[in-house]
């Protein structure tokens, strides 16, 4: 029987949000016709910049000659810290990190001149020609040796609750270890690029590749020694971004903005990729020192862990990654007595930054690897162990940093999977496997994710947009967030397509521009969809508001009946196309643009005591992955992995999808192939694609399975749903481990393999070697 389409059914069940819709530049990628900062036509006279780089990890400049450089074909002007008109520096927090090195290098790859010329090309080989002699100094470049020397960058920081150790010395059973995790580079597709164009009084236009436009803003109008508003900064969309170009942008904008400054011509500068490679930094490596007490069950009862991360030669955001680690070392764990300790250690090499995760990632692997070390000591599965020391719901809910977990679907999600994915099954005929299997081995795992999402710096926790309505009734959107392909540009555009009752093909959004909206903060810690998605609905909520009054003023009814869907705005009975009274009301003088701001509620943090709120929710997850390893080579192949995420109630399940996806791989290649290496005399030699290994689409596995979560964010978060940048990348934290148990089973799962991060066919192979050893 078929039912008559009511006004009232329609307006239930029209939305713009909550559904599956391709990104909003989705076929002008597939095209070639999506312009990033490199495809902006270059105005004329456009010169281009090289920086010339150190050879050494530490040394003094003891002389610099560069009449070679200017003597260079096509070569305009060489540039070094003394004609920097204002400030020497691009460091985003402590004032460490000099755009060009000033009488001393601190690491191989570090800016020490600006070569500007008439080509790319031009510039580049001309940048090789500088002559430099150096006095060499000590050099540290491991965490581990900056440990020892007490080398940081900031004075560490430690969380306690409880008495760890006295816990730790009445627990029945104990583990201590070490382990290490590398970094990882964020290899974005498009590399490190800004170009600088002069305009009249000072001004200058910088279009860069970042996702903090206002910093930028910042760093280029003290290096030139100007206002914030002599400044504006541009970005359309990047070629990704991971956190890359959160901080490390700020050097190549800076760079440009200084050529084009005292050319007085536009200047682009685009990074090799090797360059890009030497010169920015990475996700922070972190070496771990842990003592854990459990009882006969396995549950924990003190955790005591000192993490060091390499940060590098200056501070960046070594900080507030170190901070994350801490709070995320629980991951989905109560712990009631614990004593963590987190180090910045300085060294001579890249200054490490943000990337995807943010050291949640670094500080959550540590409690799994522990858990998992546990579980194979009592001779139990890990995921009876993990389960077993899960937070609750109603006690042990409160995180070792004071905030009280309000949202925990871990036990459910946990459960689904489990279920969903045969784990059980699985795990017998994994067992049966490697039984019949000398060589070959099989692994499984299952790991769970409760990541907190904020920025754990308060004050960032902002945004604000602008929504104007044209008389034709189309809509132009801008907002402080950055779109590096994730998505938030398709999220806003749906959240003010949704407010204002209309199709997305009427609402357009543009480039992110320091001279509409002022003062964001970056695109980073899982906050952009949150924070701008709802400073968009602010602003599209007041135009509506407006709209709805005179709707009421000339067509009658009440204002709380009026309905804005399907294009159509109806009220008394009545429907009118959205255009014909945005028409009427401009000639009303009817105003048909808003700002609008958001600021996260309900957030404090006590950086002293390491003591707050500092998370407005928790984002949670889990996977399974099962993997086959080759104890002859070992190489391992990742055979099946399900991977289930709480999205919250979802504002795009299909870009939420592909984000869970990317950030599976991207995670996995950062624990299994992505290896950083430094020689003893401090260069990077993994600097190109050539040496450093990424994962391709012949290390996805052929079945894998991602679903959402059905939930709904108990938080106010736009539509009530839940960020999906950073979290899911700590879901192949299951490859690792999966590749683990195979390791394990060549000892019968007796004896704990000392498996580092990354896990290369290397370092399997001397964790086998070892487990042979003990077994």
């Amino acid at each position: 029987m078929n039912h008559p389409v009511t006004p009232e059914l329609k307006a239930a069940t029209w939305t713009g949000v909550g559904v599956p819709r391709p990104h909003e530049s989705a076929e002008l990628h597939v095209l070639g016709q999506a312009t990033y900062t490199d495809d902006i036509p270059e105005l004329h006279g456009t010169l281009h910049a090289a920086l010339g780089l150190s050879s050494k990890a530490h040394a003094r400049l003891a002389s610099l000659d560069l009449d070679a450089v200017r003597s260079a074909p096509g070569v305009v002007a060489v540039y070094t810290v003394s004609d920097i008109p204002g400030t020497n520096d691009c460091g985003p927090i402590i004032h460490d990190d000099p755009i060009l090195a000033d009488g001393i290098v601190q690491y191989v790859g570090q800016p020490i001149f600006i070569v500007v010329a008439d080509s790319h090309t031009n510039a580049r080989r001309a940048a090789k020609r500088g002559v430099v002699n150096y006095e060499e100094l000590p050099a540290i470049l491991t965490p581990q040796q900056a440990k020892a020397a007490k080398s940081y960058v900031l004075p560490p920081m430690q969380l306690l609750r409880g008495d760890a150790q006295a816990a730790f010395e009445k627990a029945p059973h104990k583990v201590k270890g070490q382990l290490y995790v590398g970094g990882q580079e964020q290899f974005y597709l498009e590399g490190q690029i800004a170009y600088a164009i002069p305009k009249e009084g000072k001004a200058l236009l910088v279009q860069c590749s970042t996702q903090h436009p206002s910093e930028m803003q910042h760093v280029v109008a003290h290096a030139l020694g100007l206002h914030s508003h002599h400044v504006q900064v541009e970005c359309r969309r990047m070629g990704g971004g991971f956190g890359g170009k959160e901080s490390q942008s700020a050097l190549w904008a800076a760079s440009a903005a200084i050529a084009a400054a005292r050319t007085g011509k536009p200047v682009k500068l685009r990074a090799d990729r090797d360059d890009d490679m030497m010169v920015t930094g990475k996700r922070h490596c972190f070496y771990y020192e842990y003592e854990v007490g459990y009882d006969a069950e396995g549950r924990i009862v003190a955790a005591k862990v000192d993490m060091t991360s390499r940060a590098g030669f200056s501070a960046d955001l070594s900080g507030p990654v170190a901070t994350r680690a801490v709070c995320h070392f629980d991951n989905t764990y109560y712990l009631s007595d614990v004593e963590i300790h987190a180090a910045c250690g300085k060294t001579n090499t890249q200054s490490n930054t943000a990337f995807r995760g943010f050291g949640g990632p670094q500080g959550a692997i540590a409690i799994e690897y522990i858990i998992d070390e546990i579980a194979r000591n009592l001779g139990r599965d890990p995921l009876d162990i993990r389960r077993l020391n899960f937070y609750g719901k109603i006690e042990r809910n409160q995180t070792p940093y004071g905030q009280v977990i309000v949202d925990n679907v871990i036990h459910e999600l946990v459960a689904e999977l489990e279920q969903t994915s045969e784990y059980r099954e699985r795990r017998a005929a994994v067992a049966a496997y490697n039984a019949s299997s000398p060589v070959l081995k099989r692994g499984l795992a299952l790991t769970p994710v409760k990541f907190g999402i904020a920025f754990n710096v308060t004050h960032l926790n902002q945004a604000g947009a602008l929504v104007h309505v044209y008389v034709d009734g189309s809509v132009l959107v801008n907002h402080g967030g950055t779109e590096m392909g994730q998505g938030i540009n398709t999220k806003v555009l749906q959240v003010v397509a949704h407010e204002l009752g209309l199709d997305l093909e009427r609402v357009r959004i543009t480039a992110t521009d320091t001279s509409k909206v002022a003062n964001t903060s970056a695109t980073a810690a899982s906050t952009g969809a949150d924070l701008n998605g709802k400073a968009a609905q602010d602003a599209a909520r007041q135009i509506r508001e407006r709209l709805a009054e005179f709707a009421v003023r000339t067509l009658g009814g009440e204002i709380s009946d009026v309905r804005f869907y399907g294009n159509e705005v109806h009220v008394n009975g009545q429907s009118v196309p959205f255009e014909s009274l945005v028409q009427k009301a401009y000639l009303a003088r009817v105003q048909l643009w808003s700002d609008g701001y958001y600021a996260t509620p309900n957030l404090h943090w006590d950086p002293k005591t390491m003591n707050g709120h500092p998370f407005s929710y928790y984002a949670y997850g889990a996977a399974v992955s099962e993997v086959v390893v080759d104890t002859l080579t070992g190489e391992w192949k990742l055979l099946r992995a399900d991977a289930l995420y709480d999205a919250g109630q979802s504002l795009n399940p299909a870009i939420d999808i592909g984000q869970v996806e990317g950030a599976f791989i991207q995670g996995m290649g950062w624990l299994t192939t992505e290896q950083l290496w430094w020689n003893p005399a401090g260069k990077l030699m993994t600097h190109a694609p050539s040496t450093y290994k990424i994962p391709a689409i012949s290390d996805c596995p052929e079945d894998f399975r991602v679903r959402l979560f059905q939930n709904r964010n108990v938080e106010d978060s736009i539509h009530r749903s839940k960020a999906v940048g950073e979290p899911p990348l700590l879901l192949p934290f299951s490859v690792f481990f999966a590749i683990r148990d195979a390791i394990s089973a060549v000892g019968g799962h007796r004896v704990n393999p000392p498996l580092n991060a990354p896990a290369t066919s290397e370092e399997i192979l001397r964790a086998i070697a070892a487990v042979e050893a003990a077994a």
